[in-house]
């Protein structure tokens, strides 16, 4: 593992005891197609958030709200093969997902949800099963298609991996770039439930279609995994990230989504990821962004929480925790 330059998350002082939430990093970046960088991005995020404000006016205190809030060592990723590297991410995500802790990941390419749907698996509320979970996905991209340079693993991919990991159901809202390949999985795939951007952003009719969306987190029902590509938001916030897309969602459009799905009476969000993440050099407006919804997504959980809305299923643990790699990814395909 490498730490992350010394940096912990918020800026808070490190923590030699039970964990109530975790902040781990991958820093992956082998299949991203256009720009690159993404493997900075988890240090350059956890910088950046130290000059996040902790008061949330939603929760009502400053963070860490009582909360002891641990910022891991970055996975180290070097490993000979994409495959191998895959099965690594599991391997350090694993002992973070047993449901005494809240595990927040930040990336590093998309490419980094089906291992997070593998660690996923392991949750108590997923009993082994992710037919059990819903992913809500704020993205530009649709991320459905089977393969993109020959390749099924690579980012824009994440989604349909997902899916064919047996997800229940997934719920796409930003997405405003897509191929026809993903354009029909969306129509065809009953567990596929798109918000278009062209409809949200509308100035026309685009109330009422956000509306909707919110409509839709607030019915959910048991575990969620929250996976934020941060070039879901439009471009113009997020100008490092490997593909910025005009026409996206707006800062307060993504802070309302997850304010509303942590806040949903019936669902329990079990862990969360923010992806795609690249330093802006001449201004920290991208990281700064990232790190401003990575601390949206801890005050939600720390609210949930105080509510009695998530209550931890597991003894809490301590910061040190033994792993293994196993070979999901790499049994897949008979390597």
């Amino acid at each position: 593992m490498e730490p992350s330059d010394g940096h912990t998350f918020l800026g808070l002082e490190p923590i030699e005891k039970d964990v109530d939430v975790v902040v781990l990093s991958l820093p992956y970046e082998l299949t991203t197609s256009y720009g690159q960088g993404t493997s900075e991005g988890p240090n350059a995020c956890i910088e950046a958030s130290g000059q996040v404000e902790l008061y949330d006016a939603d929760l009502g205190e400053d963070l860490p709200a009582g909360l002891a809030i641990h910022t891991a060592d970055a996975w180290s990723g070097e490993e000979p093969t994409l495959l191998h590297q895959l099965d690594s991410m599991v391997g350090y995500l694993n002992p973070w997902f047993n449901g005494d802790c809240f595990p927040l990941t930040l990336g590093g390419e998309h490419g980094i949800l089906p291992p997070l749907m593998e660690a996923v698996r392991n949750h108590p509320l997923v009993h082994n099963d992710l037919s059990n979970l819903t992913v809500v996905q704020i993205d530009a991209h649709g991320d459905l298609r089977s393969e993109l340079d020959d390749e099924p693993y690579s980012h824009a991919c994440a989604a349909a991996r997902a899916l064919d990991a047996g997800i229940g159901r997934l719920l796409q809202v930003g997405i405003r770039a897509f191929s026809k390949e993903e354009h029909e999985r969306i129509q065809s795939d009953e567990r596929i439930t798109t918000f278009f951007a062209q409809d949200t952003q509308s100035p026309c009719e685009g109330a009422e279609y956000w509306q909707s969306w919110l409509d839709l987190l607030e019915s959910i029902e048991g575990p969620v995994h929250l996976t934020i590509d941060i070039d879901g938001l439009d471009g113009a916030l997020v100008p490092a990230t490997g593909t910025p897309v005009p026409g996206g969602l707006t800062f307060w459009q993504v802070q309302q989504t997850i304010q509303t799905l942590f806040g949903a009476s019936k669902a329990v969000v079990v862990s969360a990821d923010v992806n795609e993440i690249v330093p802006q050099e001449d201004t920290p407006l991208t990281q700064f962004t990232a790190a401003m919804l990575a601390t949206k997504i801890v005050a939600g959980h720390a609210k949930a929480r105080k509510e009695g809305r998530w209550n931890p299923l597991q003894e809490a643990k301590g910061t040190h925790r033994p792993t293994t790699t196993p070979t999901i990814f790499r049994n897949s395909i008979g390597e």
